[in-house]
Formats: C-alpha cells, sequence, structure tokens
C-alpha cells in the first residue's frame, strides 16, 4: 500500500495570517525571514483579493454564474499579469524545493494539484508555464487516459490511488478520478446508481489522502463554448497545431450542456473543507495561469517546508574542506 494508507492525522494548526494578503513571519523576522517569504509577500502585492478565497467552491455555487472572460482579483490586466506570473516563478520554485528538501528527512508531506476542464481549456498551458517552471525532480505529472483493460478490472480509484504524489512532490493530474464522474455520467458509462455511490468513494478517498499529508488544490478551468470553438479552430487550421486536434473533441463538444450539468454535480459534491474546488475563469490563458500559480504559492506558504538542519557539525566540515 502507499503511504496514503496511513492512519489519518489531526487537523493542521490554522497559522496566525496578515489582514492582508502577505506572508505569515511569526517564525521568522528581519535577515531571518526566508527568501521565499519575501518574495512570495512581494508577488502578492499584485492582487486585489486573495484568489483562493474568490475562486473557492462553496455552499450555493452555481457554475453558470461564473464568466469565463472575468479575472476575479486581478484588474492590472494581461501586462501585468503576465509580469506578475514572471515574479511568481522565484516563490514556488523555492517553496517547492523546500518541500522536497524536508523529504529527504523523513517529512511526509507532499502537494496534488487535479486539473479539470473542457478540452482545449490549457491543463497543458499550466504543466509548461507553472508546474514546469519548477525544479523537475520535484514534480510527478500523470495524464489519466481512457482506462486499460486491466484498470476497468479494479475499482475507479484504483489507478489513480498509484499515481498519488511521494513525500516532498508536488503531483499533478492532467484530468483524474473525476472523469469517471464526467464522461461516465455524460456518456452513461456506468449505471446511475454507480455514478452516485462514486461521490462518495472521491470523498472518502480525499479525506484519507488529505489525512496521509498530501494537500489537494482541485481546479476546474472553465470556458466558454466560443473559446473553446476558437481554439479548437485554431488547432484545425494550423500545420503546428495539428497533432493537438483530435476529431472526438468535437463530439464531446456537441454534448455541452450535459458535461456543465455533470461539472455542477461534481463540484458541489465532492467540494470539501480539506479538498475544496477551485473554479478558474480560463478564457484568458494569463489569467488562469497566475491564478493556479496563485494557488499553488499559497498551499506552499500555507505547509510552510523548512530547509533540513545540517546532519554534521558545520564548523567541522569548514575547516576539513579548507585543509583539504
Amino acid at each position: 500500500m502507499s503511504k496514503h494508507k496511513t492512519k489519518k492525522k489531526s487537523k493542521k494548526k490554522d497559522k496566525a495570517k496578515s489582514q492582508e494578503y502577505g506572508v505569515d513571519t511569526s517564525q521568522d523576522s528581519g535577515d531571518e525571514q526566508s527568501a521565499a517569504g519575501r518574495h512570495a509577500s512581494e508577488y502578492r502585492t499584485e492582487w486585489d483579493q486573495r484568489p483562493g478565497d474568490l475562486l473557492r467552491v462553496r455552499e450555493g455555487f452555481v457554475l453558470s454564474e461564473v464568466d469565463p472572460d472575468a479575472t476575479p482579483g486581478f484588474s492590472a490586466g494581461k501586462v501585468a499579469g503576465q509580469e506578475a506570473l514572471a515574479a511568481g516563478v522565484k516563490p514556488l520554485a523555492e517553496l517547492q524545493e523546500r518541500l522536497y528538501a524536508e523529504s529527504r528527512t523523513g517529512q511526509n508531506r507532499s502537494v496534488l494539484l487535479v486539473l479539470q476542464a473542457m478540452d482545449s481549456a490549457g491543463k497543458g498551458g499550466i504543466l509548461r508555464h507553472v508546474v514546469g517552471r519548477v525544479d523537475p525532480q520535484g514534480v510527478q505529472a500523470t495524464a489519466f487516459k481512457k482506462p486499460t483493460p486491466e484498470e476497468l478490472q479494479h475499482d475507479f480509484l484504483w489507478r489513480v490511488e498509484k499515481a498519488l504524489p511521494d513525500a516532498g512532490m508536488i503531483g499533478v493530474f492532467d484530468r483524474s478520478h473525476y472523469e469517471d464522474v464526467l464522461i461516465g455520467r455524460v456518456r452513461q458509462l456506468a449505471a446511475p446508481e454507480e455514478i452516485e455511490r462514486r461521490y462518495g468513494a472521491i470523498k472518502d478517498f480525499e479525506e484519507d489522502v488529505v489525512a496521509s499529508e498530501t494537500t489537494i488544490i482541485k481546479v476546474m478551468l472553465h470556458i466558454s463554448s466560443g473559446e473553446q470553438k476558437s481554439r479548437l479552430t485554431e488547432r484545425v487550421e494550423r500545420v503546428d497545431k495539428y497533432w493537438k486536434y483530435n476529431p472526438a473533441d468535437v463530439d464531446e463538444r456537441m454534448l455541452w450542456p450535459a458535461y456543465q450539468d455533470a461539472f455542477q454535480v461534481a463540484l458541489t459534491r465532492t467540494s470539501t473543507a480539506d479538498a475544496p474546488w477551485f473554479v478558474v475563469p480560463a478564457n484568458h490563458k494569463w489569467y488562469a495561469r497566475l491564478a493556479v500559480q496563485a494557488l499553488l504559492i499559497d498551499a506552499l506558504d500555507e505547509l510552510d517546508p523548512r530547509w533540513p538542519a545540517p546532519h554534521f557539525d558545520v564548523d567541522v566540515e569548514r575547516a576539513r574542506l579548507a585543509a583539504s
């Protein structure tokens, strides 16, 4: 069994956060404050409001009321957004490295980013422009495709558990177990009672994953039907985009209303306190990337990974090196 079948841990203690959109410096001060903390603080000042608060799925959420063209919490525009995305690379990369480093000394924590969306919504762009900017040795990315014959012989969560991130890693699911209550529901690939069972199974599964010290960030990239049509049209008209085009995407597009209904149910049935959903308007690629980067920075900052203490006498080793 993986580490995710361990005994449930107690709830994390809430960190004392500033009323402003900044970082917690209660354990660091002056020159002792981490470089990542300083950079994260500077980066966050670009936001009007905390994106996680604005994008989180809460009671009463209605997907159809979310404007895919909106840029919640960031009013400065595309150029400023691109600059903020570049500014966020350094704090995200250092926080990720600290998470990876602490796992080498026995810490068990990890982060899982789940990306769900209609075709062409920008999942690949998130992987390249956000997650792809950190050290690749600290990332585990899994793209879930049509289940194999072996996978179909097991419960739908079997292949998902196998792909969960190891300690110290940022895991990314390009699609996920939610396909089994999205396409599974729309295409009627399972009986209604089985689809109903899966919502509860997902919640129980994610509760166990969080209890085993994996922070889950679930993101739906929300684009409009018109924007999807424009992106798919570009793929079929440009030689360098042909490889991205899949005729089956048009088949799924024809079922757009049914997929929106399926997303509505999945989002509201499985967004929990410990494994919330965030719906990110994604008609503007720069905003979607910036928002997901901010969610990752926030999650890692909440974990506050620390550089491991030396397991050797620093002064002795300095002397030995100087004399070598």
